[in-house]
């Protein structure tokens, strides 16, 4: 008999939730563990969870230099390929777990951004085949480089990670339970809205979501999770915003990000910092300066950000408009190969407001 190494309890813990919780693996389930390596600890941990559960685990190993490389070498030849065997593996896989674990967010810095549209649309397909009918979420792996990104030493920033995920907590599946019930309620408000409206500094932007569908994320997708969000109307955002957190994509951050929208579409828009790459973002496809997406956050336990728009955009009392692809769960019908997630902080002095009613002030609902 092999005796396997011990498990730290804190991964073990994790991978149950992420596991029983998150992805609700079933006896036969076959289960895609996509994890930067620096994961490895916790991708252990979540393939013994997955084992226990009966299901067949898939370990899918990224080298963080992969990426890099790829935008550096790779050809014409590669960028225009079909991604075949990606395709194939979504068709067959149950569910998928990600674990992000970055060792330099700004790897990818000098990267031409426009290669890395290129890329985002080479994956657009096998984006679309995952979520629409696969189980699926992805979680962060707590490493120094984030750690120094979110100013903090690693054992502080360990603490604020399982903390968000409620994995200290006695019983963390409950703990999402109480979350899911609060969202519930707000979701009562939001449904029979049909515009929603956001003031605040360099804010004024009018937006419908008559007949969508908000969705109580509650972390069986992100984890953590704590948001209420919709797919407004694709034509219908009118006015300006300003979004107050940074926002890092591809290694590149990108600050103070100021959009005006016409008939639904961004027809200006420029930044303090990573202008370029707002601008590449927006060319990747026609979809892209279209909204795909409104989130409101509700995670008290995310107080601050730390530049992970995973954990960013869930911080009570701020709201998050994605660029992009809907979910098609919210009745959202934009596509794109793209999803960027921007979020401006209602604490700072700004509201939310349904039909001309005001909902949340300063980052703290009214009902």
């Amino acid at each position: 008999m092999v005796v396997s190494a011990m498990v730290h309890p804190l991964h073990e813990k994790t991978a149950d939730l992420l596991v029983g919780y998150c992805v609700a693996v079933a006896p036969g389930d076959l289960v895609a563990i996509q994890a930067a390596t620096p994961a490895l600890p916790l991708a252990r941990a979540v393939t013994r969870a997955v084992l226990r559960a009966g299901g067949r685990p898939l370990l899918r190993l990224e080298d963080p230099q992969f990426l890099a490389d790829v935008l550096e070498l790779a050809g014409d030849a590669y960028y225009d390929s079909a991604p075949i065997v990606e395709l194939e593996e979504a068709r067959r896989i149950d569910a998928r777990v990600r674990l992000a674990a970055p060792t330099n967010s700004r790897a990818l810095q000098g990267a031409d951004k426009g290669r890395l549209a290129r890329l985002a649309r080479r994956a657009q397909p096998v984006q679309e085949l995952m979520l629409s009918r696969t189980r699926w979420v992805g979680t962060l792996y707590p490493t120094e480089s984030a750690a120094q990104d979110a100013g903090m030493s690693l054992d502080d920033f360990e603490r604020f990670v399982y903390g968000a995920m409620f994995v200290f907590d006695d019983d963390p599946v409950a703990r999402w339970g109480e979350l899911r019930a609060l969202q519930a309620r707000l979701i009562e408000r939001l449904a029979p809205a049909d515009e929603v409206r956001l003031r605040g500094p360099e804010t004024d932007l009018r937006l419908s979501v008559k007949g969508r569908t908000w969705i109580n994320s509650d972390g069986r997708r992100n984890m953590p999770s704590g948001e209420v969000f919709t797919g407004p109307i694709e034509d219908s955002a009118e006015g300006v915003i300003a979004f107050d957190l940074p926002s890092s994509v591809g290694g590149t951050v990108v600050r103070g990000v100021r959009l005006r929208f016409e008939a639904g579409r961004v027809v200006e828009a420029n930044a303090d910092e990573g202008e370029d790459l707002l601008r590449a973002q927006l060319d990747t496809d026609p979809g892209a300066r279209y909204l795909g997406e409104i989130g409101i956050g509700t995670n008290e336990r995310i107080s601050r950000p730390i530049l992970n728009t995973l954990f960013d955009e869930k911080i009570g009392g701020t709201v998050h408009l994605a660029l992009g692809r809907s979910y098609p769960e919210s009745g959202g019908q934009n596509a794109s190969a793209i999803h960027w997630d921007l979020i401006t902080d209602l604490r700072r002095g700004g509201e939310l407001l349904l039909d001309g009613e005001p909902f949340q002030r300063d980052g703290r609902f009214l009902t």
